[in-house]
């Protein structure tokens, strides 16, 4: 069964609860909420989504938070509900002491967009405390003289509560001698005097005990004792009396423990133990007691503990002067807390974005709020930051501001960057607190590869292994991370007779160029391309350049000798008249090599001859010439050997026979000689000859005739010719081009037919060849295939 004292104890727990649920259901009028001190955390103060005119969605969309104004936060906001709750239990006697109301300031942050709204919660007093004497203990001397009426103040008692919760009441023991009155000090503290209602007499009583009794407007109340003691001493008529009623001074905040606040005086005229007088604190505070403290014998009042004007302003302190006879009077001394600037301005980082992407205007990077304890210009204050960024601070309230981009931010210009906010006080000295903070940049896709080169040109020679690394290009991204990996692909040629895919591949990582297959020269000299670069990017990013790559030429074909014939065909027979002077044009060696440059650098060298010392050939136009007057030794027919040599490395070569017929006389062009019997024809030459002097002499006459009127005749045929080479429709001297130095010929050719004069009786006719532009593989399939081809050039 339960006790009385247990039932009590439950019984007002129960009526706490009580009271704290009514007090719980907070109230938003024009922002400010109350809730009672000592609820739990979680407890609920109020629903904001009415009074901020949002709805419940936006509340977590808008990153709805809570911003206090002190460091601690009391309070948090259910952005799902739009709830604002108890976040640990509030102890209003901690939060605001004696004040009242006790209102703590708070801002609620919507970020996205940025909005604030101001609030304040008042939390409300509940009578948690009971009201306590400092002194358990009160003594008084009274002597017996003492007039009916007379007041003695007694100890004041304490209690934490405010308003109705707070002291309300004294009351005293009953006795016959004393009433009690409960009266007001002008800082609103009440206190108990008792007033003599009964003259004393010592010898009929020395002694009371009363017990004095604090009670405060709780519901139930709640109440303290004090106990006093009174003695009744004889008659001390004089009273010690101050010098003057009430002292006032100020002193620094900055004040030494031990500092003199000031000296309080008093007299009495009384003498001997009458007139001693004795200072102490009356009625003092805790907080007075702790910091001030009174010397009883000079009444120097000095500090205990440092003082700070940002805990306390003012400090009101009562010092009570006491006789030797127990007559005692009070004095008020007010201590004037004099602010200095002691506290350095604070910085409290509400919100804050480390990365912001790059290009985006006007974006909010920090919120936050700046506070300074001290007061006057001490407590004023102003932020600022480094000029040469592109960001700007924007005060949105008092105390409130926000860090935001002025302009467009390019992280290849820079990624990084370090602002340092400095928030300055106005007082003397000025104090300062500096807060860094450090933003980068994030990389967005706004810059293509770039090559290196718009143009590349790559050199490869012909006959090349296939898959050979022929070059590389290469880009480079000025952004960062997959925007700035590249990778390289082959665009299609416009041209889609060249399959560039079979010939070319690139390495999509690195831009490695490679040969696939093998090329000639003889078939493709140069070809052209472009490489595409692309970023990783989302859209990715691209650039291109054009890739030029030249075949170089290798001495890979043998010289073809054009002229004379050597594909096994009837041979062509050169003439040449016996009474020939040395140095006599024979014929010409024609030969073309496919390659180019030095390679296709033609010599010949006469490598056999059927007489060493009759001929010899000129080493850089194959034309045969005499070397010494012919003479009637000299075999009719001649067999030369050339050998015709290109100037690669290493050279190649070819060798091409030559038959030259030594003639007396006019005669055809071409004599075709027998392969048969070598001996039997050299042996019957000598007939030969004597038979054809013997024809020519006797035919003398006959043959000048004929001779005059086939030439009168040719050179009619000759004109006519060659009107129609020149002739607007006819061939031009274009296409007539002469042996260059090589001996090498890149066009057509024809024959022109000279008419030259040996001795001047004889009028011979041979051919000296003029190339034309045909590929020099094609001549000999013409020669062969080509009758009309042939005889165009006197070929039989």
């Amino acid at each position: 069964m339960e006790t009385a004292p247990e039932k009590t104890q439950r019984n007002r727990q129960v009526i706490f609860l009580i009271i704290a649920f009514l007090l719980s259901e907070a109230r938003s009028e024009s922002g400010r909420f109350s809730v009672a001190e000592e609820m739990e955390s979680g407890s609920f103060v109020a629903n904001v989504v009415k009074t901020l005119g949002v709805g419940v969605g936006e509340l977590s969309v808008r990153g709805a938070r809570v911003l206090p104004e002190d460091n601690k936060q009391y309070l948090q906001l259910n952005s799902e509900t739009g709830d604002l709750l108890i976040k640990e239990k509030l102890d209003r006697e901690e939060l605001c002491g004696p004040a009242e109301p006790c209102v703590m300031p708070f801002q609620i942050l919507l970020e996205n967009p940025l909005q604030f709204f101001r609030a304040e919660l008042q939390v409300e007093d509940i009578n948690d405390h009971s009201p306590t004497f400092v002194d358990k203990e009160t003594f008084l001397k009274i002597p017996e003289s003492t007039t009916l009426g007379t007041r003695f103040p007694l100890t004041i008692a304490q209690d934490m509560d405010v308003g109705k919760n707070g002291l309300q009441n004294y009351t005293i023991s009953p006795n016959s001698f004393f009433l009690l009155s409960t009266r007001t000090h002008t800082d609103g503290r009440k206190y108990p005097e008792l007033v003599l209602e009964k003259a004393l007499d010592r010898e009929e009583q020395p002694e009371l005990t009363l017990t004095l009794l604090a009670v405060d407007g709780g519901s139930p109340a709640r109440s303290g004792t004090a106990q006093v003691r009174i003695t009744v001493v004889d008659i001390n008529d004089n009273t010690p009396v101050f010098a003057q009623p009430r002292y006032e001074v100020q002193i620094p905040e900055n004040s030494p423990v031990g500092s003199l606040v000031v000296t309080v005086s008093a007299r009495d005229l009384d003498a001997g133990i009458y007139g001693d007088v004795t200072y102490a604190l009356f009625q003092a505070t805790a907080k007075v007691s702790q910091t001030f403290g009174v010397d009883p014998i000079s009444g120097d009042i000095r500090l205990k503990r440092a003082v700070d004007f940002e805990e306390i302003q003012t400090y009101d302190l009562y010092i009570e002067a006491m006789d030797g006879g127990g007559l005692s009077t009070k004095c008020n001394v007010l201590v004037h807390v004099t602010d200095l600037n002691d506290n350095r301005p604070e910085l409290k980082m509400s919100s804050f974005t480390i990365n912001i992407p790059e290009n985006s205007s006007e974006t909010v990077v920090a919120v936050f709020s700046i506070r300074d304890r001290d007061s006057g210009d001490n407590g004023r204050m102003t932020c600022s930051m480094q000029e040469d960024l592109p960001f700007v601070l924007k005060q949105q309230f008092e105390n409130i501001y926000i860090l935001v981009t002025e302009e467009t931010l390019d992280r290849e210009n820079r990624a990084e960057y370090n602002i340092t906010i400095t928030v300055t006080d106005f007082g003397s000295p000025r104090l300062k607190t500096e807060h860094n903070i450090t933003v980068t940049i994030s990389d967005i896709n706004d810059n293509p590869p770039i090559f290196n080169q718009t143009t590349y040109t790559l050199y490869l020679r012909e006959n090349n292994s296939p898959a050979i690394h022929i070059g590389s290009v290469s880009a480079s991204d000025r952004d960062t991370g997959t925007n700035a990996k590249v990778t390289y692909s082959l665009l299609p040629l416009e041209d889609e007779n060249l399959p560039l895919f079979s010939y070319i591949s690139i390495s999509s990582d690195n831009g490695n160029l490679y040969a696939l297959r093998s090329l000639d020269y003889e078939t493709i000299q140069t070809f052209q391309f472009t490489v595409r670069a692309t970023d990783g990017g989302s859209p990715a990013l691209s650039s291109t350049a054009l890739i030029r790559v030249v075949v170089q030429d290798e001495n890979d074909n043998s010289p073809f000798v054009l002229y004379p014939l050597q594909n096994g065909t009837a041979p062509c027979n050169d003439l040449v008249p016996r009474s020939a002077d040395p140095g006599y044009l024979v014929t010409k060696v024609v030969a073309v090599d496919g390659d180019s440059g030095q390679n296709s650098w033609l010599s010949y060298q006469l490598l056999k001859a059927t007489d060493p010392g009759l001929f010899t050939i000129w080493a850089h136009n194959g034309e045969v010439h005499t070397a010494r007057p012919i003479s009637d030794r000299d075999s009719i027919k001649q067999k030369l050997l050339v050998l015709v040599k290109d100037n690669g490395q290493p050279p190649l070569s070819t060798a091409a026979t030559l038959n030259v017929m030594l003639v007396d006389g006019f005669s055809e062009p071409y004599v075709h000689l027998s392969e048969a019997p070598k001996e039997q024809a050299q042996t019957d030459s000598l007939t030969i000859y004597l038979v054809i002097s013997l024809a020519s002499v006797s035919f003398l006459f006959l043959a000048s005739i004929i001779l005059f009127i086939s030439v009168r005749l040719w050179r009619k045929k000759r004109d006519t010719l060659n009107s129609g080479y020149f002739r607007p429709n006819g061939l031009s001297s274009g296409h007539l081009v002469d042996v260059n130095g090589t001996g090498t010929l890149n066009q057509r050719y024809q024959y022109e037919v000279y008419l030259t004069s040996g001795l001047g009786t004889n009028e011979f006719k041979f051919l000296k060849p003029i190339i034309p532009s045909v590929q020099a593989q094609g001549y000999e399939k013409d020669l062969e295939e080509n009758p009309s081809f042939r005889n165009s050039f006197g070929i039989n």
